[in-house]
């Protein structure tokens, strides 16, 4: 993205953390424009940008290890508003004096924060009253070291129940460190303290927004492009959809839109997807239907990130195949979201650990024959329905639940047959009618049946079977970056498990999936 207001930009310095985008997108939702950056930019560099101010994020590592990523430590001297989170927290304490060590007690999920409620970076309206002049907000704690002594010039300003250094302030200098990530929707009143720093610490204004977004991504595109064609991939999803459309709001003729049945999709989904181009998008599109070479290739492979690198190299080839037909096409245009770069290794500068390999960031081949083009590679699933929303899409586009470009490839745990395809494409058919019957469909995020890799006994009929589980999966959330599971009515997975049971014939086990992310992903594999 480029900037669209040249005075006013803050910067995240990325640590590897997990949630590094997620501050952006914070910073954004405030309409502040914000880049990403590697966290060894120079602090000369960084005074060059003119930031308003600097955001160090989280990281997976220790600040006392040998090779743990450290800043530029002359930013903190830069006069700079600085906000460091969790480990940029600790980055800061040690950079200016402070100590750091191992937390007495590790903390992972929601705490309980007391402060004073004269704060002005932690003035908050659903803070609760606490003893004395005290508040007190839940927020989202995720580490393992902590500060432990804080830097001359700094002062504690809150706590939790185990952790006595919790927010350190030094307000003259405009220097903050947080050891809980306000960033995340498990802090609820975070969005409001990152407002505090910008508007109030920082002098920020609210000027971006997402139709500054679509005027220079589609100018950005045009100049990369030029007179060549751009492949489309496309798969339906809300992310692919909203993509078609901005492009083809960009080069209009020169976009050529391919929809590929890798033969593992849901049940009736090529047709939806057909059916919503041609009468909602109005924007052509080339149907290739690949679904025996997929299966060939991906027969006997239980590897989970064995099998996105088969499908992501298998939809290139068949891309690159498909180009060759069009003519001058140089370009292939992905749907793909900072959630999937993050979870397969992190944006190019930063340290961030592989969770697993999406097919179109980690899955794909090393030597392609087209370039890239990734508009939305930074943004997350509900800034791209803000930009659906923008570009006046139908509700059943911008509504619809994510699903993977692997598709049920990666909701069959273990090998891949007909026979185990036809079993989950049913029950996720029965899980998601009942689900809007009952009205839940859109009150969830995502929601997708599992086959697992286990048979158990049952009885049917006076008989014994030894058949197939069906793992239910509905979760709540802003973002694939943290996400709980939906507490949905005793009385509806009921009827969905018997619905299931009954007309799904080789299943006789239904659960339902009550655990959050982290520690799980979204997704079984």
């Amino acid at each position: 993205m480029a900037n669209p207001s040249s005075d006013q930009i803050v910067i995240v310095l990325d640590f590897g953390s997990q949630y590094s985008q997620l501050i952006a997108r914070r910073i954004r939702e405030n309409k502040v424009y914000c880049e990403i950056l590697p966290y060894n930019t120079s602090a000369e560099k960084l005074v060059s940008i003119s930031p308003k101010a600097i955001f160090l994020s989280g990281g997976p590592a220790s600040v006392y290890v040998a090779d743990a990523p450290v800043c530029d430590p002359d930013i903190f001297h830069s006069g700079i508003p600085i906000m460091g989170i969790c480990y940029g927290m600790q980055l800061m304490a040690r950079a200016l004096g402070g100590e750091v060590k191992p937390s007495p007690a590790r903390e992972y999920g929601l705490a309980r924060l007391f402060f004073d409620a004269s704060e002005e970076l932690l003035d908050v309206e659903s803070a609760e009253e606490h003893e004395g002049p005290a508040k007190t907000i839940p927020v989202w704690m995720s580490h393992g070291d902590s500060v432990s002594e804080v830097p001359s010039g700094f002062r504690v300003i809150a706590r939790t129940d185990s952790l006595p250094i919790a927010v350190m302030a030094d307000k003259k200098r405009k220097l903050y460190g947080f050891q809980f990530h306000p960033e995340v929707v498990h802090t609820p009143a975070g969005k409001d303290i990152i407002a505090n720093f910008l508007f109030r610490i920082c002098d920020c204004q609210p000027t971006w927004n997402m139709k500054s977004f679509i005027e220079t991504s589609t100018a950005q595109i045009r100049e990369t492009v030029g007179d060549s064609g751009v492949l489309c991939a496309v798969s339906g999803g809300v992310d692919s959809s909203v993509l078609a459309a901005l492009i083809n709001r960009a080069i209009g003729s020169q976009l050529k839109c391919i929809f590929v049945d890798n033969g593992v999709l849901r049940k009736d989904e090529a047709k939806e997807v057909i059916k919503t181009f041609k009468d909602d998008l109005r924007i052509d599109l080339h149907f290739v239907d690949a679904g025996v070479r997929f299966l060939r290739h991906l027969a006997g492979v239980v590897d989970p990130e064995q099998k996105r690198k088969i499908i992501g190299n298998e939809f290139i080839h068949i891309f690159q195949e498909e180009a060759e037909k069009f003519g001058q096409v140089k370009f292939l245009a992905q749907g793909t979201l900072y959630p999937d770069v993050i979870e397969s290794g992190g944006i190019s500068h930063g340290p961030a650990a592989t969770i697993k390999s999406h097919h179109n960031v980690g899955g794909l081949p090393e030597n392609m024959n087209l370039d890239l083009i990734e508009p939305f590679r930074e943004l997350f699933k509900d800034e791209v329905r803000q930009l659906a929303r923008e570009l006046q899409l139908p509700d059943k586009v911008i509504n619809r639940h994510p699903f993977p470009g692997p598709g049920l490839a990666v909701r069959i745990l273990g090998d891949i047959t007909n026979e185990r395809l036809e079993i989950l494409r049913e029950a996720d058919a029965i899980f998601i009618e009942e689900l809007r019957k009952a009205d839940w469909y859109d009150k969830t995020w995502q929601s997708f049946a599992v086959l697992l890799p286990v048979r158990s006994v049952g009885v049917m009929g006076d008989e014994r079977t030894y058949d197939q589980v069906i793992a239910l999966r509905a979760v709540t959330g802003e973002d694939a970056m943290t996400a709980d599971w939906a507490h949905l009515p005793y009385d509806l997975l009921g009827k969905m498990s018997n619905r299931i049971i009954n007309e799904v014939r080789g299943v006789n086990r239904v659960v339902y999936d009550i655990s959050s992310k982290p520690p799980s992903t979204i997704e079984w594999e």
